[in-house]
């Protein structure tokens, strides 16, 4: 699930002022530094989003819908019939399809494991901010932020962060690959503070008796 790292970026903006954003567009710092106040004065939140990957002159477009709970570093993320839980220290991947739950320990410098944090230090070290348009989509003010990949050599044209103005809440994520390719997260409900169960972060093996379970070192 590749994807994982861009989702978990997207809604888990939670990092510093320094560096980076230091170079950056005070206005685009300004507006940014709002939306991760905002995001961590909670004490969890949910989302619904949809996936949408596009490329016009290969005449794909492919979407999907997916929902993420999120708190401090622990997630639990739903997407194309698959869910990924971190507890903290272990990520259990379990696809229905297959009757399989992968187990895997989080190791801190293995740079293939995606946790929040070291997803937002990908954004933190590798991009500088600047203003953007600013879009009325069905009465909301939307402004974007462009992220410019300080490497010449990124893998990502471009991207744009969509804030919604009112709100201080990301609205979408686009991101263009050098083929063109486009692909983008929209949020379509955004919960916070949700009243989730004291297990709802934890892998429950107990529910998965039937499964093979693939335990990795």
């Amino acid at each position: 699930m590749n994807i994982i790292k861009t989702i978990i970026a997207i809604f888990l903006l939670s990092i510093s002022t320094s560096g980076v954003m230091a170079q950056s567009n005070n206005e685009a710092k300004a507006l940014v530094k709002e939306v991760l106040d905002k995001v961590e004065s909670y004490n969890n939140f949910v989302i619904d989003f949809t996936y949408t990957l596009e490329n016009t002159e290969q005449n794909i477009k492919q979407e999907t819908r997916g929902e993420v709970s999120i708190k401090g570093e622990k997630y639990v993320l739903n997407l194309m019939g698959t869910t990924q839980i971190f507890d903290g220290s272990k990520i259990y991947t379990i696809v229905p399809e297959d009757d399989e739950v992968t187990i895997s320990k989080y190791d801190k410098t293995d740079t293939e494991q995606i946790t929040p944090s070291k997803m937002l230090t990908f954004y933190q070290e590798g991009y500088r901010f600047k203003m953007d348009i600013l879009q009325n989509v069905q009465g909301r003010k939307i402004q974007y932020v462009e992220l410019i990949p300080i490497d010449s050599n990124n893998e990502m044209k471009q991207i744009l962060l969509g804030i919604d103005k009112q709100t201080k809440h990301i609205f979408n994520l686009i991101q263009v690959q050098p083929d063109d390719t486009k692909i983008e997260f929209r949020v379509t409900k955004f919960k916070t503070n949700e009243p989730l169960s004291a297990t709802h972060f934890e892998f429950q093996r107990s529910k998965y008796a039937d499964y093979y379970i693939n335990e990795l070192d």
